[in-house]
């Protein structure tokens, strides 16, 4: 397995070197993991991107690295330290950094590019001198390219890679893979595709990151897909449009962060008490306020669990994998149309921007709940029912008069401040969580099944806690872990099952320890022990590793 870092500032081409890069490698046969850290501006500061590939799953991203492309002397001073013995720092020859302990090799980036005709081209350099430096041939570069460039600039950056490719020597061996056939997609992506093929028909979001790239994606495959993509003017806008859509037919979604769902908050009740399916979308990111608006962080559980006034039942699934994303979204819309109630679907940053090799989606796992277009006799749209659930017609496709009210209202769906309805109308929705709890799915466990340390997780921390898990008992430890998906309602079998007589430890992006504080409020069964990370950054499988063979400390 090897593991790179491309950093520079914003605006010198790092997202779209490490695309090329990443399409290359996967193109070789490797397995795909990049994130990517970026400041929260347009032009200058420091980014970077992870690159780790190799020819087994990877799950988490790493700081160990083998090498460092460093298009400015700002990413050799913050990353050095972090190579391994056999790494490298590939730069252009302009830096005038130098270190005898560093295997540091220059090349003319910037005079290949610019002999060449385009300064831009420096990037695809670098590429070409990536692939020869682990033993890569160069055979797939023109062909990734070009799904990647337009022609006029297709010739000039396979010149610079070739540049590249024949300006060093090998370093690493070439690693037969077997995932050139996968896909290879962002969190965020995968949400985003998951929705279509789970009927999607409307979204609405306000751009606000890092919610931003569902929007981007979706509005990218709207017209092929036959999704209406809006940008509404602001979130309270988008919700309501999505609701309106909802009401009129159409499987609808919207989607934010934890400040832009502040905002829909108001219309989650309206979705709850009117009964209007809706899936809304949670990219969440660090607060209170603004926060760190390009970062990570898994600090909104205990908010949309509990948001908006009043009691109605709601689902709230955590995405834990790109594979993760595009079925639970998919289900998500499903089960919201099924029990006409909001459900939220928790992503992050990490997972939202982290690109990942999946196996093509099955789509005939994906099944699909319609509503009923007519029904005989008088119309009751909340009629009391057995679960809760009352039969839905969709106004303008009907002779019956469709009502939705945010009053309380009786059956047909009149206003009333009787208390008896009252009374059976709250009933009636609380009645859904039965059926809903039915269909919870339990937390993945992953591990010893005889282990003495479980930890529970949920989310993003999926994969870096499968690392630590897999990591500890390679070296004669005894660990599980729980990651929970579903989230709320509570799915507790696996808690009972694996809980008793284990030390438990909750792992979460927050301060607070949200999930350990849900669980025990919930059943009763209380953590031992925490590792809480919230600078904004992801915890690695390594870093899980560390805190708990140094005995498993707050972070």
């Amino acid at each position: 397995m090897y593991n790179i870092l491309v950093g520079g500032a914003a605006g010198q081409g790092i997202d779209t070197t490490v695309s090329i890069l990443e399409k290359l490698l996967k193109r070789s046969g490797y397995y795909i993991f990049t994130t990517r850290d970026f400041m929260s501006r347009v032009r200058g500061g420091h980014n970077f991107s992870l690159l780790r590939f190799g020819t087994e799953e990877i799950t988490s991203h790493s700081y160990i690295l083998d090498g460092i492309i460093a298009l400015n002397e700002e990413t050799i001073e913050l990353h050095k330290d972090k190579l391994n013995k056999k790494g490298f720092i590939l730069c252009d020859s302009s830096l005038e950094y130098s270190d005898p302990d560093l295997n540091i090799i220059k090349i003319p980036m910037t005079q290949i590019a610019k002999e060449l005709g385009n300064i831009r081209a420096s990037g695809s350099v670098a590429v070409g001198a990536v692939l020869k430096l682990f033993g890569e041939p160069f055979s797939y570069v023109e062909e990734v390219m070009t799904s990647q460039m337009k022609d006029k600039i297709l010739e000039v950056n396979v010149k610079a890679a070739d540049a590249g490719y024949k300006s060093v020597e090998s370093l690493f061996e070439h690693l037969e893979g077997g995932f050139s056939d996968y896909m290879l997609i962002s969190g965020s992506e995968a949400l985003g595709l998951g929705a279509v093929a789970g009927g999607l028909k409307f979204y609405a979001a306000y751009p606000m990151s890092p919610s931003t790239a569902v929007l981007e994606y979706l509005a990218s495959v709207g017209n092929s897909a036959k999704v209406l993509v809006e940008q509404a003017e602001d979130e309270i806008a988008a919700v309501n449009m999505a609701l309106g859509a909802s009401f009129a037919g159409a499987r609808a979604m919207t989607g934010t962060s934890g400040g832009g769902f502040c905002l829909k908050v108001e219309a989650l009740g309206f979705s709850g008490i009117a009964e209007i399916p809706l899936v809304v979308v949670d990219v969440q990111r660090p607060g209170p306020a603004t926060g760190l608006p390009t970062r990570t962080e898994q600090s909104d559980l205990k908010f949309v669990v509990s948001a908006s006034q009043g009691e109605f039942p709601r689902m709230v699934i955590a995405l834990r994998t790109q594979e993760d994303a595009f079925y639970q979204t998919a289900r998500a819309l499903n089960l919201a149309e099924k029990y006409q109630i909001p459900i939220i679907l928790l992503s992050d940053q990490y997972l939202g921007d982290t690109t990942a090799c999946v196996k093509p989606y099955d789509v005939s796992k994906i099944s699909m709940v319609n509503y009923d277009t007519e029904t005989e006799g008088d119309y009751l749209r909340y009629r009391l029912t057995e679960d809760g659930i009352s039969k839905r017609l969709i106004p303008g496709k009907t002779k019956h008069l469709v009502a939705a009210d945010s009053d309380e209202h009786d059956e047909r769906g009149w206003i009333t401040e009787s208390a008896t309805v009252r009374n059976q109308m709250v009933e009636k929705r609380m009645k859904k969580l039965d059926g809903l709890c039915d269909e919870l799915l339990e937390p993945e466990f992953m591990g010893a099944e005889n282990c003495t340390t479980l930890l529970l997780g949920w989310g993003s921390l999926s994969g870096p806690l499968k690392e630590a898990v897999q990591t500890l008992n390679r070296n004669g430890g005894s660990y599980g872990a729980l990651v929970f998906g579903d989230i709320y309602p509570l799915p507790q079998k696996q808690l009972k099952k694996y809980t008793e007589g284990r030390t438990l430890i909750n792992v979460e992006q927050n301060a607070t320890g949200q999930l350990a504080s849900l669980i025990r409020g919930e059943t009763g069964i209380a953590c031992h022990d925490s590792i809480l990370k919230y600078d904004g950054r992801q915890i690695t499988g390594e870093e899980i590793v560390a805190q708990l063979l140094e005995g498993g400390q707050k972070s």
